[in-house]
């Protein structure tokens, strides 16, 4: 019969390894992200403000909707699965069908002034931070 060790510590040090890298992780995050998440974004901050970027090709602006509630931004609509009559798949991998991603948003943003603008299969959502909240450059005089 074989003896089989036991080492606490290790067992401890794995799970603050795993709640360092939950924690570790944007609140706008929340691990929502890998093959099954439509569409895939990207969001960060410029020297304006709140940039996301989300992937919809295939999806028309008609079918496109974007929505800023307070503290969310909200991208949602429907890819269609144009095919023809007499179309036989032999492999479909791509999504179809609705859809919905929120992304959390900080409280510094002005929502009256957001744009979205869609090409190439990307939408790009901008939300400038309140002129309050931007940093203000003041002038050094002497004296």
């Amino acid at each position: 019969m074989a003896l089989v060790s036991f080492d606490p510590g290790e067992g401890l040090l794995r799970l603050q390894e795993e709640l360092d890298r939950f924690f570790g992780k944007p609140l706008f995050d929340l691990g929502l992200t890998g093959p099954n998440v439509f569409p895939l974004v990207n969001v960060f901050t410029d020297k304006d403000g709140f940039v996301v970027q989300a992937e919809v090709p295939g999806v028309k602006t008609e079918h496109l909707n974007v929505q800023i509630d307070p503290g969310r931004l909200t991208i949602s609509g429907e890819r269609t699965l144009g095919t023809g009559k007499d179309v036989s798949y032999h492999r479909r991998e791509r999504r179809y069908g609705s859809f919905s991603r929120v992304i959390q948003l900080p409280r510094d943003l002005d929502p009256e002034q957001a744009r979205a603008e869609y090409r190439n299969g990307l939408l790009t959502v901008r939300i400038p931070k309140h002129s309050a909240a931007k940093p203000r450059q003041i002038e050094v005089r002497a004296a």
